[in-house]
């Protein structure tokens, strides 16, 4: 098996193409704003799963699905900012996120129960 046949990496790199298609239309004033930080917590989901695998133990990648899962609920509160400040309608963005994280806290629970 591959990472890149773990749905959570799969629905993660999805989410990553969503957010850099969202801050494309962002204010040019949000460019290192909010605009990176999304683009940073998004990219980071898909690639603490990879690196995780990559490790030696499950506990270790445990550990970077969990790293996965606070970037994940990081993301959905930026989403949650972009749409309070007007920035667009974000929600079918927190309900994906909001699925990936279902997802890595299933991987992760069961990565631990070993």
């Amino acid at each position: 098996m591959s990472y890149r046949e773990i749905i959570g990496w799969q629905k993660g790199m999805d989410l990553v193409e969503d957010i850099y298609r969202l801050t494309e239309n962002l204010p040019s004033a949000e460019k290192f704003g909010i605009t990176q930080q999304m683009q940073r917590a998004a990219v980071a989901i898909p690639s603490n799963i990879a690196e995780g695998y990559g490790r030696s133990t499950r506990t270790d990648f445990a550990r970077f699905v969990d790293i996965a899962l606070g970037s994940t609920r990081e993301l959905q509160t930026q989403l949650e900012i972009c749409s309070r400040l007007g920035y667009g309608d974000t929600l079918e963005l927190v309900d994906k996120g909001e699925e990936v994280a279902k997802i890595l806290y299933g991987l992760s629970k069961s990565l631990k129960k070993g």
